[in-house]
């Protein structure tokens, strides 16, 4: 199964706890750590998750810092628990926008957990928008001019070449949209809203959603 997560409601859930917007990206930071584990350890393949979109630009310059200081927190701190947990680290989105200190954390730790890990591939969205990919699977089509465009040849441009549609997409926070999040990709996924934020989102609670996920009868368009 490929398993997307859309994470939504650090800030709601900090305001909540009477706390800055900071403490709750620091809780949801953490938050990403107990669901990798969970899925790791329940079978699932693939996990995608939004963690810094191209319209996040747009946000405070403060909280922008914080959220790039806490990434690269995170891609250290974690490392020993992707080799641990046989987890592979991919980062999918225009990465060319980080600091160039993110960039090379980015790339060590893909190189070694795809060298080293053969389980779960947590595939995280850093400066992504589906609009933004699409944009630079056409320029690389463009170029490759003996190239015939269809599905299959866009399909191994995008960011994501090489891994599954999603088959099921989940967003925190209550609010009901994709928010340019793996618009391709998604074309048939089953989806699931919760109005929980993603501080309190649990494993239990997303266990839930996978049993119903295996109740849906997914026609694909057909009968």
């Amino acid at each position: 199964m490929h398993l997307a997560l859309i994470m939504d409601g650090n800030g709601r859930w900090a305001k909540q706890h009477l706390k800055p917007r900071i403490f709750g990206h620091k809780e949801g930071a953490k938050k990403i750590r107990e669901i990798t584990e969970f899925c790791a350890k329940s079978g699932i393949k693939y996990l995608s998750l939004y963690a810094f979109s191209t319209e996040n630009w747009k946000r405070p310059k403060a909280e922008v810092e914080y959220l790039m200081k806490l990434l690269g927190e995170y891609l250290v701190k974690e490392r020993q628990t992707y080799l641990e947990s046989n987890i592979v680290f991919k980062s999918i989105g225009d990465i060319s926008k980080l600091s160039l200190e993110l960039q090379q954390e980015i790339k060590s730790l893909e190189t070694q957990t795809q060298a080293e890990c053969n389980g779960l591939t947590q595939i995280l969205a850093l400066n992504y928008g589906a609009k933004d990919e699409l944009r630079r699977t056409f320029m690389i089509l463009r170029q490759k001019q003996e190239c015939e465009i269809n599905e299959e040849s866009i399909a191994q441009a995008l960011d994501t070449s090489g891994i599954p549609d999603v088959d099921m997409l989940v967003r925190t926070g209550g609010e009901m949209r994709l928010s340019n999040f793996l618009l391709w990709q998604s074309a048939y996924a089953e989806l699931f809203f919760t109005q929980t934020l993603w501080p309190s989102f649990s494993a239990q609670e997303l266990e839930s959603m996978i049993a119903e996920f295996y109740q849906r009868n997914r026609r694909f368009g057909g009968l």
